[in-house]
């Protein structure tokens, strides 16, 4: 019903382009002859026919189409771009792009999907993101459910929950970060933010829904946390009279010039609401407010004003003590007076009778022991 498509390589030789599942099927039905059409095609024609070919297979598996796409793609002549190759084989520019973007998936993930353990939805979540990020993100596929004491058995988890893990602890908004996103000196090896194909906005086909909700990220939050290290190393060099604080609470770490969240107060950047919210310590300034550098906790290398002087009237007020605390202090050294008078007492009296009645006690009825005591 279709003929195999060949092309010629030699006067006797013809190589098969499409069809090689069918020539192994005659094969083994014993068949001597085979239709086949017969086309001269250069090297990028042949792929181009295989891929049509080979698309048109209802079975065939999303990581064949990436590394067709990739072969097209990666050709010298002709060159080859993403429109072209989507209006080639009929199917839309993002489509390409998606499955060209499985070709990086990495070797874990590729064997997961070739396996059937992920679906087509996970494997494109997971190639988005840098190989050094595809492992762990594997790992969040998957909810091991325990039962009875036997072995953990593993459940594929919706596509959601992956994009939901991503979001949470992968993509940094680009917006957001304290240093220069255009500076390609600050992490020389990193090069600038702007030119990076790791960030969305490099890649709108791949990126477009996520970038009109959330605007551009970046997917390698190892490179962003250099970044952010850098940046705050320099600033620090640059200005040294920075208060260095953490937006954390607990204590101050031995020798550290870090000041955790109980040792000052962040004076609110905009204005307050109300009067009420005015009279707020966090919303006033005072002659010892002054600038500060986040640099633990969240939000670091952020630049913050802060007073961190607990003298300051404003922001460390004494608190007084209230005629209630008064009172109870009072009762509670009342009762401490007390209470020594009366052991001071017993002592004596038992000193008194000691000496008024020198009889030792050993031997002494038990009934008589306890009516004494």
């Amino acid at each position: 019903m279709s003929p195999l498509l060949v092309r010629p390589l030699t006067e006797n030789g013809f190589e098969i382009v499409a069809g090689a599942r069918r020539y192994r099927a005659a094969q083994i039905a014993e068949q001597s002859t085979v239709p086949v059409r017969i086309v001269n095609l250069s090297d990028a024609a042949a792929l181009e026919a295989q891929l049509v070919e080979n698309l048109i297979r209802s079975e065939i598996h999303p990581m064949e189409e990436a590394q067709g796409f990739r072969a097209l793609l990666d050709l010298d002549e002709p060159k080859y771009s993403i429109e072209q190759i989507a209006a080639k084989v009929g199917k839309s520019p993002v489509f390409i792009a998606s499955r060209l973007k499985l070709a990086d998936l990495a070797p874990a993930a590729v064997e997961a999907f070739y396996a059937d353990e992920i679906g087509v939805g996970h494997a494109l979540l997971l190639a988005k993101l840098p190989a050094n990020v595809q492992e762990q993100a594997l790992s969040a596929c998957f909810k091991e459910v325990y039962n009875n004491g036997a072995k953990p058995a593993r459940i594929l988890l919706p596509v959601r929950n992956l994009q939901f893990w991503i979001d949470s602890n992968v993509l940094l908004v680009l917006k957001d970060a304290p240093f220069n996103k255009r500076d390609a000196q600050l992490v020389p090896a990193a090069g600038s933010c702007a030119d990076c194909p790791k960030r969305t906005g490099h890649n709108k086909l791949l990126f477009g829904d996520d970038l009109g909700r959330q605007g551009d990220r970046c997917t390698d939050p190892g490179c962003y946390a250099a970044k952010v290290s850098a940046h705050v190393t320099a600033t620090i060099a640059a200005k040294p009279e920075l208060v260095q604080i953490s937006t954390a609470y607990g204590g101050q770490k031995e020798g550290s010039p870090v000041l955790p969240r109980n040792k000052y107060t962040a004076i609110q950047s905009e204005k307050a609401k109300d009067k009420q919210q005015a009279q707020r310590p966090e919303y006033k300034t005072c002659k010892f407010t002054t600038e500060a550098i986040i640099t633990e906790g969240s939000d670091v290398g952020t630049i913050q004003k802060v007073c961190a002087n607990p003298t300051c009237p404003v922001h460390h007020p004494k608190q007084p003590t209230s005629r209630n605390d008064e009172k109870w202090k009072a009762e509670q050294e009342k009762q401490r007076r007390e209470q020594a008078i009366a052991n001071t007492t017993g002592l004596r009296v038992l000193a008194a009778i000691g000496g008024a009645v020198p009889v030792r006690l050993i031997g002494v009825p038990d009934v008589l022991c306890r009516w004494m005591s």
